[in-house]
């Protein structure tokens, strides 16, 4: 296995990229290609004592993508930019997955232009795997398509039951429709036909359609996979990172208010951690892009080393399962218009 870093991505590259990626080298048996500024990423593995390591690869790119860039525009414009090299080196067919730390919209759209949509699929997606107290929620889409669909929202849910199947390991995923309501009837036009598509390939056998859920459905585990437009897609997710952080702060005060909490704290310490640790960046990795036909894995902008140790292990997940593969094979069902290819 081959996995291709962007290390000049993100807000502590390259220093957690390389150091990431070295850690994943040693401990995942996958080589790693670093791809940026040689003579500082050569600066960092010599630092972290990497430069011996014999399956990290460093492949010079001298420019760099800033969250200044347009986003459209960014791999058009720098050629030679580390992000821009890395998906080219994935199409070409010089790594298993690309992982990059750097503008989520630059990457999405040198992504599509670069490596390729899978034929037949609208647009691709960002999907971040919420937790629940299970195996997690994924959120399809969290951003990448403000406007969407009802053709979008079925591909989001297909894309996400087979990302489900053969990542989170769940055999017959449960398919909800984001909506202001769990009635049948509820929504704007866009979410009544994407119900009815739904409801028609979970007729079908093709996904396990559960119907509508309200944002507040999102923790009780009655599904697996949430088919939204990214709009909408995009304020849950803020939110909830929103009121994790709120609810870890008002915590906080609260266990160092006396010395009687103060001493509970103490004793719950490491269950609080444990806690924590599910909306940890660190963790989680990174946010696979879906409809994509290789993998590419985006991490954190604020992804320190254990979050590229983590996104590496989670590009190898996707390239050992073949997400694309699955949607491939599939596509036939996917499309309103088989007669239209992208």
């Amino acid at each position: 296995m081959r996995i291709i870093l962007d290390a000049m991505g993100g807000d502590n590259a390259p220093q957690a990229v390389v150091s990431g990626g070295v850690k994943a080298a040693r401990e995942l048996d996958t080589d790693i290609v670093l791809v940026g500024r040689e003579a500082e990423i050569r600066a960092c593995l010599a630092g972290c004592g990497g430069e011996s390591q014999e399956r990290v690869q460093v492949v010079n790119a001298a420019d760099v993508i800033t969250m200044e860039d347009e986003p459209g525009m960014a791999c058009r414009r720098k050629k030679d930019a580390s992000m821009t090299v890395a998906l080219t080196m994935l199409r070409d067919g010089q790594g298993d997955a690309a992982v990059s730390a750097g503008s989520t919209g630059a990457l999405l759209s040198g992504a599509t232009l670069i490596v390729k949509r899978v034929r037949g699929i609208r647009r691709a997606a960002l999907g971040p795997v919420l937790p629940n107290g299970g195996k997690g929620v994924l959120l399809m889409d969290c951003g990448a398509n403000v406007d969407c669909t009802p053709e979008y929202l079925l591909q989001f849910a297909y894309m996400g039951s087979f990302y489900a199947q053969k990542i989170m390991g769940i055999p017959e995923p449960r398919v909800a429709l984001l909506n202001v309501g769990t009635e049948d009837t509820k929504g704007g036009e866009l979410q009544k036909a994407a119900f009815a598509l739904l409801k028609e390939a979970s007729d079908a056998g093709r996904i396990r359609f559960v119907g509508n859920a309200e944002g507040s459905d999102l923790f009780t585990g009655r599904m697996d996979v949430l088919a939204a437009d990214g709009f909408a897609g995009n304020v849950m997710l803020k939110t909830v990172e929103g009121s994790a952080k709120f609810m870890f702060k008002e915590l906080k005060k609260v266990m160092f208010s006396s010395t009687k909490n103060k001493l509970g704290a103490l004793l719950i310490k490491k269950d609080l951690y444990g806690m924590k640790a599910m909306l940890d960046p660190s963790e989680v990795g990174g946010t696979a892009l879906l409809g994509i036909s290789r993998p590419v894995i985006k991490a954190h902008g604020s992804s320190d080393e254990r979050a590229i140790f983590n996104a590496v292990r989670q590009a190898i997940a996707c390239a050992q399962a073949d997400v694309a593969g699955a949607i491939e094979a599939n596509i036939d069902f996917m499309k309103l218009d088989k007669a239209k290819e992208t």
